[in-house]
């Protein structure tokens, strides 16, 4: 008996092409391509997931750096500061504190008075 799989491989290839939308040339109308294209992608999409955490942390630093600078510290004086007086802000929250609320990061620059 003959296996027909029009409608299972019809709905499978839309699938992949629907994923591609936006590639271009082959890599959108062509199944084969756009399948190595759209697997490629997954793999760049896992991996940067990952990579994300450690660029913002990277980011929350160099801001936290340029921060403290301007107040008369360096970065790593001004974290074991914190670590000694158990302030238990993370570099996140300090940077957003840093850059909305002066007010307060200077409040916590005194308050850590590494100098």
């Amino acid at each position: 008996m003959r296996v027909t799989r029009s409608s299972v491989r019809h709905n499978r290839h839309k699938k992949i092409r629907k994923l591609a939308k936006g590639y271009r040339g082959m890599r959108r109308t062509t199944f084969k391509k756009a399948n190595e294209a759209v697997m490629k992608a997954g793999e760049h999409a896992y991996i940067d997931r990952r990579k994300k955490k450690r660029t913002f942390r990277a980011l929350w630093i160099t801001r936290l750096n340029a921060a403290v600078r301007g107040r008369g510290l360096n970065y790593s004086t001004f974290i074991k500061g914190l670590k000694d007086k158990k302030i238990e802000l993370d570099r996140k929250t300090l940077s957003e504190l840093a850059i909305h609320e002066p007010g307060v990061f200077d409040a916590v620059v005194k308050e850590v008075g590494v100098k």
